[in-house]
């Protein structure tokens, strides 16, 4: 059944490239739990103990405005297609900008995407896999374009805007740090 590693072996790291989705858990001392499905192609493992994800704009920001009240994070791959697997991964998470030079390091690890909104840095403290028995199978059609369509759409100066009036506080008013003081 269940197994706790300290690392994401090359096993798993070959799970997680075949995943088409994955959920991201984050939250603060107080206030709502928030969990996140994350798609497209925006998750890279850089070692055994390093993950990088782009989050891509939304219509919340939850995720950015846990992390700076606490930098736990939880990131869960399930196999809906083969043999049956929940994978895991635990850590503390660190959030860059495109201000920030580690943004612009990062990004170039993924396709280009106007929506880009910040990459996030997990240290993973460890991995646990559990059987998945009663994941149903799911079969892959294809990727959403809506959120690319919408963004090239928009343009980076219609972005930014969005992300001042829509991005900059989570659900339960904590800042998100996404518009520079």
């Amino acid at each position: 059944m269940g197994k706790q590693l300290e690392h994401i072996t090359p096993q798993l790291q070959q799970f997680i490239a075949q995943q088409k989705i994955y959920f991201v858990g984050t939250a603060a001392a107080t206030g709502n739990v928030n969990v996140s499905p994350k798609g497209t192609d925006s998750f890279r493992v850089i070692d055994r103990n390093t993950i990088v994800w782009l989050n891509l704009t939304g219509s919340g920001n939850e995720t950015a405005a846990h992390l700076l009240k606490n930098n736990r994070m939880t990131i869960m791959f399930c196999a809906f297609e083969g043999k049956p697997m929940i994978l895991r991964l635990y850590g503390t998470a660190e959030m860059y900008h495109k201000r920030d030079q580690q943004f612009n390091d990062y990004n170039k690890l993924f396709p280009d995407n106007l929506g880009s909104r910040q990459i996030i840095k997990m240290h993973v403290d460890m991995v646990q896999t559990s059987c998945g028995f009663a994941v149903p199978f799911m079969d892959y059609k294809e990727e959403r374009t809506t959120l690319n369509d919408w963004a090239t759409k928009q343009g980076t100066e219609k972005i930014e805007a969005y992300w001042k009036n829509k991005n900059t506080k989570s659900i339960d008013g904590f800042d998100t740090n996404i518009i520079a003081d």
